[in-house]
């Protein structure tokens, strides 16, 4: 478990997938997210569920986000791991929207940003977050992401940001 200010993250287990399934189907999120709504039941998507918890992927970690009082609140995750080249991307959906605009996506982002420097060997973490999603844009900035591009895919259009371990350890420094 790792303790944030606000939110706690812990690993991904069976309790949660019930929530998930709420989140991936409810049409505000996919939007938020640029996915599709899943055409799969719950059933289904339980056997998805367990197949990976139980062989996760190397170059994947995921969390669930949870309010201290243990709520289920989100997800947040790092994926893409390349190792050679010292770099992940980072994903979050605070999915309770009773937890929006009250600082727990911040706190989220800013604990898994601190976990992942102090415990691998990264060099950079990357995001991508769509230009109309102007409070996740605000959220990262926060955290110390700062915008390098842009990507068209899919007809959806991303605002890419980033932040360098080098960076982190700077700002670690003048706390």
């Amino acid at each position: 478990m790792i303790i944030g200010s606000k939110i706690r993250l812990c690993d991904k287990s069976l309790a949660h997938a019930r929530d998930d399934y709420t989140w991936r189907t409810d049409p505000e999120l996919a939007r938020l997210d640029a996915v599709s709504l899943p055409a799969t039941t719950f059933s289904q998507y339980l056997a998805d569920y367990v197949s990976e918890l139980h062989y996760p992927s190397p170059t994947r970690h995921s969390f669930a986000v949870e309010a201290m009082d243990g709520k289920h609140i989100g997800n947040c995750t790092y994926y893409d791991i390349n190792e050679a080249k010292g770099e992940a991307e980072l994903g979050i959906m605070i999915g309770n929207h009773d937890y929006w605009d009250k600082g727990y996506g911040t706190d989220a982002v800013t604990t898994l940003v601190s976990y992942i420097f102090r415990q691998t060997n990264l060099k950079r973490i990357c995001l991508k977050t769509l230009d109309s999603n102007k409070r996740a844009q605000k959220c990262f900035k926060k955290c110390s992401f700062t915008p390098y591009g842009h990507l068209a895919r899919d007809g959806y259009s991303f605002v890419l940001m980033e932040i360098h371990r080098k960076q982190w350890q700077e700002q670690q420094a003048e706390t």
